[in-house]
This record gives C-alpha cells, sequence and structure tokens, in this order.
C-alpha cells in the first residue's frame, strides 16, 4: 500500500439551521470555501465539527455528501469514532464503500477502558477496511484514556493499514516516544499534528496537520504549514505566535468560540448543537472585539 500523507486537513464545522438540523445547503459552502483556501485534504466530521452531536446517519450522509461534491479534488478523511466498536467498525466500513481516502477514530467515548481493550477497539476498527486508518489522541476530550507506546506498536503489528497518530495531546514527550519507536518496526509511520502548534509537533517529526482554524484563518495557517514544511521554524515564529493568539481567542469563547468567530469573518454557520452553548450576545461581542484587534486576521478572506 503506498503511503497517504494527508498533508495540510481541513477539519470542517457543520452549520445548522435555526431548528438545528443540519443545513446542507451551507455546508456546501463551507466545503467550497475550504477547498479554495487551501485544505489538501478535509477531515470530517471532526470534533470541531460536532461529531458527537450528529446521528449515525447524518455522519453518513455528510460525509457521502462531501465525497460526491470534491468529486476527488482532495482526499477525504472519514472520522468514524464511536464508544461502541461495532458502530464504528460498521462507519468505517461505510466510510471506504462510500469513496474516503482514509478514516480516523479517537479512544472510545464516555469511558476510560484499559489498554488491552483500547487495544482491541483500535484493532477492529482498523480491521474492518483496507484503507489507510489513523488514531487521533486527544485526552482531554476523551476523558482522560491514554494513548502508549506499546499500544501503538501492537497496532503496528497487527494492522498493516494503521498509517499513524494525529496528536492534540501537546505532549511533546509522548510525541518522541511514538515516533522514536515507532520509526524503527515502520519506516513510514505517521505523526500528525491535531491542533496548529506546528512548529513544536514539526520539529519532533510532524508531517501533516489537522486543522480547525483553517476556517477563521486559511491563510495564515497555509503560511504555518508552508514553513513548517521546510523546517525553517525560527521563520514560522511570527505566524505561530499569531495562531496561538487566536486560538486563545477561539478558546476563551467556549463551545461557541468557532462558529462565532467564523460569523466574525461574514461566514455565519448557525449555532451549535445542545449541551453546547452558543455565544450570548455580549460574548459575540467581546470576541469580534478581540478578532478585529488581531493585525494576522486583516489579509484574511472575508465571506464565502
Amino acid at each position: 500500500m503506498s503511503t497517504f500523507v494527508p498533508g495540510l486537513a481541513h477539519t470542517p464545522i457543520t452549520p445548522f439551521t435555526p431548528e438545528l438540523k443540519i443545513d446542507f445547503g451551507l455546508f456546501e459552502k463551507v466545503i467550497e470555501f475550504h477547498l479554495r483556501n487551501g485544505a489538501e485534504a478535509l477531515a470530517l466530521p471532526m470534533h470541531a465539527g460536532e461529531s458527537v452531536s450528529l446521528s449515525d446517519a447524518e455522519q453518513r450522509t455528510l460525509l457521502e455528501l462531501t465525497v460526491n461534491q470534491v468529486k476527488g479534488r482532495v482526499p477525504v478523511i472519514a472520522h468514524v469514532s464511536d464508544s461502541g466498536t461495532a458502530i464504528a467498525a460498521a462507519r468505517a466500513r461505510h466510510a471506504e464503500q462510500a469513496g474516503a481516502a482514509a478514516i480516523v477514530a479517537t479512544t472510545p467515548y464516555y469511558w476510560t477502558p484499559p489498554p488491552a481493550m483500547v487495544l482491541e477497539h483500535f484493532v477492529q476498527i482498523g480491521a474492518a477496511v483496507s484503507i489507510p486508518y489513523f488514531v487521533h489522541y486527544a485526552p482531554d476530550e476523551m476523558g482522560g484514556t491514554k494513548l502508549g507506546t506499546d499500544t501503538v506498536l501492537k497496532l503496528i503489528e497487527r494492522l498493516g493499514n494503521f498509517a499513524g497518530v494525529v496528536d492534540s495531546s501537546l505532549d511533546w514527550q509522548f510525541m518522541i516516544n511514538i515516533v522514536s519507536s515507532a520509526w524503527r518496526v515502520r519506516p513510514d509511520f505517521q505523526l500528525l499534528s491535531g491542533t496548529e502548534y506546528m512548529v513544536s509537533a514539526g520539529a519532533v517529526g510532524a508531517t501533516s496537520l489537522f486543522s480547525s482554524l483553517c476556517g477563521v484563518a486559511p491563510q495564515l495557517v497555509r503560511e504555518l504549514y508552508d514553513i513548517c514544511r521546510t523546517e525553517k521554524y525560527q521563520d514560522a515564529r511570527k505566524a505561530q505566535e499569531d495562531l496561538a493568539a487566536l486560538r486563545q481567542i477561539v478558546k476563551r469563547a467556549g463551545a461557541g468560540g468557532l462558529k462565532g468567530a467564523m460569523r466574525a469573518m461574514g461566514r455565519a454557520c448557525g449555532e451549535p448543537r445542545p449541551p453546547l452553548q452558543p455565544l450570548g450576545a455580549g460574548g459575540y461581542k467581546t470576541l469580534a472585539a478581540e478578532l478585529g484587534a488581531l493585525a494576522a486576521l486583516r489579509a484574511e478572506p472575508r465571506g464565502w
């Protein structure tokens, strides 16, 4: 199997109508925006796309619509995570049949199984397909379930299509341990950054980036990614600091921060689904003012 390298993968949001139904017409605009603004791949629906608030049928429909709309312009990576192993494996099979180029899955939701169970969960998902399979490590979002080097090595041993780890832990020692151990047994194993902190991740060995902030500042993310791919990390310092500032602004705004930031850039996508809380008028005003004061956003596209 040839090595599939996602590159700069945008992770689109899921737009909703005022009745909190998926706005499929607006979703098409979201996809085209990302394709016009530097996406080398699309990964969806990730947590930025409120995947855990979508039904299985909705997730499958979004993937099918995306593959049909993209028509091969970029690879589509399907997020297939679920707390139930069989559900996630079935979703993975559907993704392959629908035309996804790869799948990605996190540790199980809602509970913290021991390493042997986590391993079996991942193995059954990966074994359900022949396309490349990435594991997304996001311990802060997944209730503290840990992924260790031993589990990664066992996945390499048991799955020929296990392609790498998308890391959102920001645990640089973990990342170093993973790549230094994995490369010894699978030289084409990949480390991907699950956040826009690409300077540190790239220095460790990350070759690709999953970015949700591409929906807000695609040019800035593109600049950071391109510089880091040349390994000129000192030159990337300004872009990295600007993106870190943007990330903190969005994070401070809470669950509605990402959609609020997109609205401030002229790309309103509705409110998040409960239990995520939308920004109130005061919160949005503060967010918009902070974004307006961020000089790095002045060259970014406005509207669709």
